[in-house]
Order: C-alpha cells, then structure tokens, then sequence
C-alpha cells in the first residue's frame, strides 16, 4: 500500500513546490534596467545627461532605460498616412509605412524593418526568453519581435510608439 501513495504525495509534493516557485517568480519586483544596448555609431554614445536633455522623460524611459509604454497610447496606432518611422533618439529610419498593421495589441506594428535600420538580442526580463530590437545607430530600445506577424515574413515589430517619429511622405 505504501508504493501507492509515494507517487501520490511525490506529485503532490511537487505540485506544490512548482506552485510557490511560479508565485514567488510572479509576485517578485523586475530588475531594474541598467542601459540601453550599446550605441552602433561612437557619435551616439551620450552620456545619460545628455540623453535626458535630448529625450522627453517618456522617451528616455523607453529608449534608453528598455521601458515599455501603456498599450493603445501612441498615436502612431491610427497613423495611416504613407511615410517612414525613424528612431526618436538618433532620426535612423527604422520602418516604412507599407510594412505597418494593426496587430491589435495596442502597440504599432511592423512585419519588416528597413535594411540596417535595428539590431536584435534576446532578452529574459520576464523569464522566457524574448528577442528585444533596438536602433542599430544609438541602441535606443524599440520593442520586441514575436513570430506571429502577417506574410510575407510572419514577424510581429512591436514598438512603443514613444520611442519613434514620424516623417509623412511629401
């Protein structure tokens, strides 16, 4: 009878073990973001003061600390004008407007940068390991990329609409 048990009370054991492992994962503080990734041009490797000069608070937090801003915020969400998003740290154009689409996930989505425009790395903030894009020029973070977009690339560019700008088609 007692060989009946043991796999009970070890699976049950184990069930809660695994369950105070997930809560304590869960319910523990991020760590604080040090910096964004290391600028690809020396001309871009500013200092934190002067990326808080150059940057509204908002933008710094994105860009150069690897924040997230609040989904369905951006404006760049309903922009449906042709045109070319660029990098609100350094003006790099990063996208182009034919390579936007509503993801519906409250960020401005992309299915394919432009050529040079980011650099990637994987990233294990929330413990799975997600691949974080960045600005290839200053390093300023952008989003993250899932595999889960339209054809013909099946990418999803998901960016915070706080870390780009938007130059309309003259």
């Amino acid at each position: 009878m007692t060989t009946s048990i043991q796999p009970w009370l070890l699976s049950r054991r184990s069930m809660l073990l695994a369950s105070i492992a997930g809560m304590v994962g869960v319910l523990r503080a991020p760590d604080q973001v040090l910096a964004a990734s290391k600028a690809g041009e020396a001309a871009w490797d500013l200092s934190d003061g002067e990326w808080k000069k150059r940057l509204s608070p908002e933008a710094y937090q994105v860009l150069r600390q690897e924040g997230t801003e609040r989904p369905f915020t951006s404006p760049f969400n309903n922009e449906k004008r042709e045109g070319t998003y660029h990098c609100a740290g350094c003006d790099l154009p990063l996208f182009a407007s034919t390579a936007k689409f509503d993801s519906g996930t409250g960020w401005p989505s992309f299915w394919e940068p432009l050529p040079g425009g980011v650099d990637t790395k994987v990233d294990f903030k929330l413990i799975l390991p997600r691949t974080e894009y960045h600005c290839s020029r200053c390093g300023g973070h952008q989003g993250h990329v899932f595999n889960d977009g339209p054809r013909p690339t099946g990418k999803r560019y998901c960016n915070n609409g706080v870390a780009l700008r938007f130059q309309p088609m003259a």
